[in-house]
């Protein structure tokens, strides 16, 4: 009995592990606290895996341990499924969606689209900045070196004498529109004058009985010249108004497109004296580059310059056409009226301005009636 109790209590004392080997509880729990450690450390790992360490798609899970072969390593990127996210802190994997990778990146995307377009409106300023700089630099340039006898210029004789005529014609036809217009000035002061005359002599008719008929032969003159005058003054308007158009719209639109032609002109000379300089130089690769970029630039100049030359030619010719016509009729209108009303001709006068399609405003037709007023 003593010996059975005795085995027993050997036997309880001896610890048996997992394992079968027979350690003792020191070593036994010194083993459990370095599993702990380790499991600790491992937790942090995987924490800063998750963190800073490299994206799933290119690692590899190696099975079969430290010692495996290479047969047991299996691409990550093979394996299909939802991403997960580690939570140490609930010792679990929580799945990640897309939503918010995707929203960064159209962020991303459209800003980097503004920022493109941003800077490709940037490109073409500074692009266009430094072109018009390089024109301006090259046509001033040509400009001086003509007026100081230095530099060519390109002359059409035939061309330049048209718009020497135009321009003279212009002046003088200001000149006759200037003084028509004082013309119709003091002849609307006259008629204003001859109004008032009349109205005058009518009112001293009635208060003056001996002087009665004396004063209506006076008012009736007075009121028949300003009828003609009236009328006069609707034909000098109207011959007015036509040399106002022909010369502030009709001769200003083709001196509008001769100012176009002459700075074509001169662009045109400057990238041809450009080109004649860089073709006399050496024949290296980098001058080679730059007589063909100063060889198109002189063809795009050129063109332009032959075309608003055909330009300002049809336009002149129609100018030509269009002013003869014009000052036929008018001139043959302005002959017909002063004629017809020096002459006290009233009928003349009147049929003058049905010929020319000529229609009277009555007076106070400007002011608009009482029922029209505020």
């Amino acid at each position: 009995m003593t010996d059975s109790m005795l085995s027993k209590a050997a036997t309880m004392e001896i610890p048996i592990n997992r394992n079968g080997d027979t350690r003792t509880l020191a070593e036994d729990d010194s083993l459990e606290q370095v599993a702990k450690l380790q499991w600790s450390l491992d937790e942090k790992d995987l924490q800063q895996v998750m963190v800073s360490g490299p994206n799933l798609n290119e690692t590899s899970i190696v099975s079969g341990g430290y010692g495996g072969t290479a047969e047991g390593i299996i691409p990550t990127s093979s394996i299909k499924g939802p991403a997960v996210r580690y939570n140490a802190q609930f010792n679990r994997r929580i799945p990640v969606t897309g939503q918010g990778s995707s929203m960064q990146d159209s962020r991303s995307s459209s800003s980097t689209t503004a920022e493109e377009a941003s800077r490709g409106v940037a490109v073409e300023k500074l692009d266009f900045m430094k072109q018009w700089g390089l024109n301006t630099y090259k046509c001033t340039k040509q400009m001086i070196a003509e007026r100081f006898g230095r530099g060519s210029r390109t002359v059409d004789l035939e061309l330049e004498a048209q718009i020497e005529v135009l321009r003279d014609t212009k002046r003088k036809y200001e000149t006759v529109l200037r003084l028509a217009r004082a013309l119709t000035n003091h002849l609307y002061s006259m008629v204003q004058t001859q109004h008032a005359l009349g109205d005058t002599f009518t009112d001293l008719s009635l208060k003056s009985p001996e002087l009665r008929d004396e004063f209506g032969y006076n008012a009736e003159t007075q009121k028949l010249l300003c009828k003609n005058g009236e009328t006069l003054l609707g034909a000098i308007n109207f011959f007015v108004s036509s040399i106002n158009t022909l010369v502030n719209k009709t001769m200003e639109d083709t001196l509008m497109t001769i100012k176009m032609y002459e700075a074509a002109r001169l662009e045109y000379d400057a990238y041809r004296a450009d080109l004649e300089e860089l073709s006399v130089g050496p024949r290296d690769v980098v001058n080679m580059a730059r007589i063909d970029t100063a060889q198109e630039q002189y063809q795009i100049h050129k063109d332009k310059y032959e075309r608003l030359r055909s330009d300002v030619t049809i336009k002149l010719n129609f100018l030509d056409e269009n002013k003869v016509k014009v000052m036929h009729k008018q001139l043959l209108l302005f002959h017909n009226a002063i004629s017809a009303y020096f002459a006290g001709n009233q009928q003349q006068l009147e049929q003058t301005l049905k010929q020319f399609n000529i229609k009277l405003r009555p007076p106070g037709a400007d002011k608009p009636s009482w029922l029209e007023e505020p």
